[in-house]
């Protein structure tokens, strides 16, 4: 539709205190939304602001920038819309994270230490002579501009420090993508050269040969080896490898569906860390065959097949399975029972569980696996996570897996 906006001028009558009469001229833009066709009037008291905004307009909608003003949420009203759009794809507790870190956009912020705000928060009480530090909550997001999230930022840092105010950087970004995607405001551009987190030394990885040498032990270990062997083979998370339910485990079609996780009570959460963690992951042979043999072991729950990576249970003699067992098997208990002795006994750096996930996906990453297909395998929502750049997936998930069985194999 065509669009135009006219400018007319009304004079009114105004009766002062004294009892007389003044007349008093205002101009008056006139314009139908593009998108809605829904009227529209500005009043101005000068005619050159009028001039100026009429022309404003008429270059927004010409290069396809301009919204409707009534319809632009504020900072506060987009975090709400984008925590709104998380529920239900995420678990409840990254979605309470997001709302920590929320508090943390919009404020307001009290000043203090982190133990005062700690305090304030399970309390409500205001510390003598608290002060508090006004964020972006009220912003109009087609308002907010580069300079204000860099001063934001500054804010954050001084206050929580560098990964808190990275963190809550990653989450503005997120917010203002989905304003832009679903109310057409343009977001503004990140601020670069922001504070970085101190340098971390590098976690402990094991080499290709280590964890050779590692998986060789597990498959001649048919009660523990499957369980310190699968994250190297498979890339999951603990919380994703203890979730693991029987029915994921798609041997005919050499798939490992990773629908669910636990919480660190034992309990079963029907979706995973994010929306990005639902996947299928490809077996290699390695793995199918460590997992065939220890369905034959693997404790029950009652007579039934549950867990993939239970509680241990009563041994029988052989071929008999565990009896008393198929419950859950907690984080702790994990670590104890099947982790820790693994490595001692086999006398190789110790590391932790989510660094057998990270030697999964650098190990694909050094076979010259693409970024995109080693994302979609880890669970990674965005390949940048994984690399730093992004990459086309050109091939299916069978030659990530036949790359790692040749390293490990």
């Amino acid at each position: 539709m065509d669009f135009s906006v006219t400018l007319t001028k009304r004079t009114r009558k105004r009766k002062l205190i004294s009892g007389a009469v003044a007349l008093q001229d205002r101009y008056v833009l006139n314009y139908r939304e593009p998108k809605t066709g829904q009227r529209r009037q500005m009043f101005f008291e000068r005619k050159k602001d009028a001039e100026a905004k009429q022309r404003e307009l008429l270059a927004k909608v010409a290069d396809g920038t301009h919204v409707d003003e009534r319809t632009v949420p504020t900072v506060a009203a987009a975090l709400d819309h984008w925590l709104a759009d998380k529920a239900g794809k995420v678990k409840p507790s990254t979605l309470a994270g997001y709302k920590v870190v929320a508090h943390l956009i919009c404020g307001p912020l009290l000043e203090g230490s982190r133990r005062e705000r700690h305090d304030f928060t399970e309390t409500g009480v205001k510390p003598k002579g608290a002060k508090f530090l006004r964020l972006l909550g009220d912003v109009k997001t087609n308002e907010l501009t580069t300079a204000e999230i860099r001063a934001w930022h500054r804010t954050i840092v001084e206050q929580c420090g560098n990964y808190s105010a990275n963190r809550a950087k990653s989450h503005l970004q997120s917010v203002l993508a989905l304003t832009e995607e679903d109310f057409g405001v343009r977001a503004p551009s990140m601020p670069t050269g922001l504070t970085r987190q101190r340098h971390k030394p590098k976690k402990t990885i094991l080499t290709s040969q280590d964890i050779r040498t590692l998986i060789k032990a597990a498959r001649d270990d048919l009660e523990h080896g499957v369980y310190y062997a699968f994250p190297f083979l498979a890339g999951t998370r603990p919380s994703e490898q203890l979730g693991l339910l029987w029915s994921d485990v798609d041997f005919e079609n050499g798939i490992v569906h990773i629908r669910r996780v636990q919480e660190r009570d034992g309990s079963l959460t029907d979706m995973t860390k994010t929306e990005a963690g639902t996947r299928e992951i490809p077996m290699g042979a390695t793995l199918r065959e460590m997992l065939l043999a220890w369905r034959l072991r693997c404790p029950r729950n009652g007579k039934e097949l549950y867990r993939v990576f239970p509680g241990p249970g009563r041994l029988q003699p052989w071929p008999l399975p565990r009896l008393g067992g198929g419950g859950a098997l907690l984080y702790q208990n994990f670590r104890k029972r099947y982790w820790v002795p693994a490595f001692e006994a086999l006398g190789l750096p110790y590391v932790t569980p989510h660094s057998a996930r990270h030697s999964f996906i650098s190990t694909l990453q050094a076979q010259g696996i693409e970024v995109g297909l080693v994302a979609q395998i880890a669970g990674h929502a965005n390949p940048n996570v994984t690399l730093g750049h992004y990459t086309q997936a050109v091939r299916g998930g069978s030659a990530a897996i036949a790359a790692l069985e040749q390293v490990y194999g």
